[in-house]
């Protein structure tokens, strides 16, 4: 039998123990600067094909082997710079073999520069707007990369209170109604019919995992719905449904990022960040969107 196919079934027991041995391979790799095996390279440590440890690490991790190694080594790099390490002592403790890389990289990896992330964020300042919309008051936040918060509330001080809590470090807060216009109005276009998805771009940290999730909801047609467990199937991790509901939960851009779009399977609208009735709107608004442009 070959090996593939021999792999290919495995017992489930198995399976979790080939992806408990990866990680702790990888955790021990990931402060070593050349010391995160290739695909190829673990695969033939732990005595598989790359093929089947890339399937199952997927299916019970959520992430490639090497997504996997890089949250971790990031995850490092967060630990130094909170625990007072200077940003060069981070940046090696954490494996990365220069500096220079991870200032480069850091808009993706910290949302901000490894200094302003070490002094609790002071640097990120964010600028918002609030109007009125179908669902109520809306606010829209943005750093200069991009949107980083959406929110619908009744009021406009309960709006500043959710952005203020989601950023606490943020050193300032302000309300710029020009700056945020242009993504307020696409996000009101949206609300309001008049374009079937937002194209804005992001700034917003989050998971691999998370990460993913979010591209899978950007997939989803506007219209159309998926179950939490056709979500997590779809992405190649079957069984992964609850992990799906949290990464839609801790979506802070919900509406460009639209969970909206994730239901129960049983039918059920399940919850959503800014309550049922708005998810429910979203939903009735998006097909009916979509039925008058077939007619």
């Amino acid at each position: 039998m070959s090996d593939t196919i021999s792999q290919s079934v495995t017992p489930p027991a198995g399976q979790l123990d080939l992806v408990r041995r990866a990680c702790a391979r990888l955790d021990a790799a990931a402060a070593d600067e050349a010391g995160i095996p290739t695909l190829a390279e673990l695969a033939g440590e732990l005595g598989v094909s790359p093929w089947h440890l890339q399937r199952v690490f997927r299916r019970h991790v959520g992430v490639s082997p090497r997504d996997y190694a890089d949250a971790r080594r990031e995850d490092r790099l967060r630990a130094g710079l909170r625990g007072g390490e200077s940003v060069a002592a981070a940046t090696y403790g954490a494996g990365y073999g220069s500096s220079s890389r991870v200032y480069e990289d850091a808009p993706r990896r910290l949302g901000m520069t490894p200094a302003s992330y070490a002094r609790g964020g002071a640097g990120a300042r964010i600028a918002y707007a609030t109007a009125d919309s179908p669902l109520g008051r809306l606010l829209v936040a943005a750093t200069a990369k991009g949107v980083c918060f959406v929110a619908l509330r009744a009021r406009d001080a309960d709006l500043v209170a959710a952005l203020e809590a989601e950023f606490p470090q943020a050193e300032t807060v302000l309300r710029d109604d020009e700056a945020i216009l242009p993504a307020l109005e696409a996000v009101l276009d949206y609300l309001h019919g008049q374009s079937p998805h937002i194209d804005l771009p992001l700034d917003v940290r989050a998971t691999a995992f998370q990460r993913r999730v979010w591209q899978g909801l950007l997939a989803i047609p506007p219209g159309e719905t998926r179950s939490y467990g056709d979500l997590a199937a779809e992405l190649g991790t079957p069984g992964a449904a609850r992990a799906v509901g949290s990464a839609c939960a801790h979506n802070p851009v919900a509406l460009v990022i639209p969970c909206h779009r994730v239901t129960r399977a049983d039918g059920g609208l399940g919850g959503y960040r800014w309550g049922v009735a708005a998810k429910q709107a979203l939903l009735e608004r998006e097909k009916a969107g979509q039925a008058s442009g077939a007619s």
